[in-house]
């Protein structure tokens, strides 16, 4: 089952491409599981849930009791005694929102000493993206922000695909070639594009002649159709047949890439 980890700028759209690959690998028959890995992401919005459900969907980082069960140690802890791997395998089934056939999750951010400190929700975070790295009966789609830091030299040949989203201009692209090096020092094996928002061939073309040889997957076009979605809190590939297709286009490029 492929290992997807989905990056790039913030607001290029990496949450619309991560609904629409978790909805296309779902009717594909795939057992999917979604991870909201942005401190700012709303992949339930994506989805479409309601206010109501995207409240219910808790940041993992956030449930105190949980942290403190798990690591024995209270959750703001610097440094000192506590588990680093803990027991993480029931969070998945435990803990997710089952919306449209997929799994959703939210991990949240760890907001005392950075996102790499060393305290037990990072702990637990990184425990947990790695049991789901490692788990084979689950096509995983992994929503981050513009980095890597969920990922590590340990898990980073577990990912099938790093795939960098990208706009047709040069602020998007050049946080791509920084993401790119990021990635390529941890071992990350196999990174991409995608764009979004394209206007026509001329904006891939544009993105190619500027993507230091990353292949480009494929691309999403700029619709007013997503624009909506968004505005009525409506699931994207509810409201946009041509996302859809693109996405479908994408990911039969991932598995030929893939397989190569």
């Amino acid at each position: 089952m492929p290992k997807i980890a989905i990056t790039g700028k913030g607001g290029v759209g990496k949450t619309t491409l991560t609904a629409l690959l978790s909805h296309v690998y779902q009717q594909s028959g795939k057992n999917v599981i979604a991870i909201d890995a942005d401190p700012a992401g709303n992949l339930g919005l994506a989805f479409g849930l309601s206010a109501q459900l995207d409240a219910d969907l808790k940041p993992i980082s956030e449930m105190e009791d949980l942290i403190y069960e798990r690591t024995g140690a209270q959750p703001g802890t610097i440094g000192g005694w506590f588990k680093l791997n803990p027991k993480v395998d029931d969070i998945p089934d435990n803990l997710s929102i089952t919306h449209r056939g997929v799994k959703l999750l939210r991990l949240g951010t760890v907001r005392t000493g950075g996102a790499g400190c060393l305290c037990p929700e990072n702990a637990l975070l990184k425990a947990l993206v790695t049991h789901l790295l490692l788990r084979k009966d689950q096509t995983l789609i992994l929503d981050m922000e513009a980095g890597i830091e969920h990922l590590g030299r340990g898990t980073a040949g577990a990912v099938d695909a790093f795939i960098i989203v990208v706009e047709p201009g040069l602020r998007s692209l050049g946080t791509a070639e920084q993401i790119r090096f990021l990635a390529s020092e941890i071992g990350v094996p196999r990174i991409f594009l995608v764009a979004n928002k394209t206007r026509g061939p001329q904006d891939e073309e544009f993105i190619r002649s500027r993507a230091g040889g990353l292949p480009l997957l494929g691309s999403l076009p700029f619709t007013a159709n997503a624009v909506t979605a968004d505005q009525d809190g409506l699931a994207v590939f509810d409201q946009a047949p041509e996302l859809v297709a693109a996405a479908e286009r994408i990911v039969a490029a991932l598995e030929e890439a893939t397989q190569a």
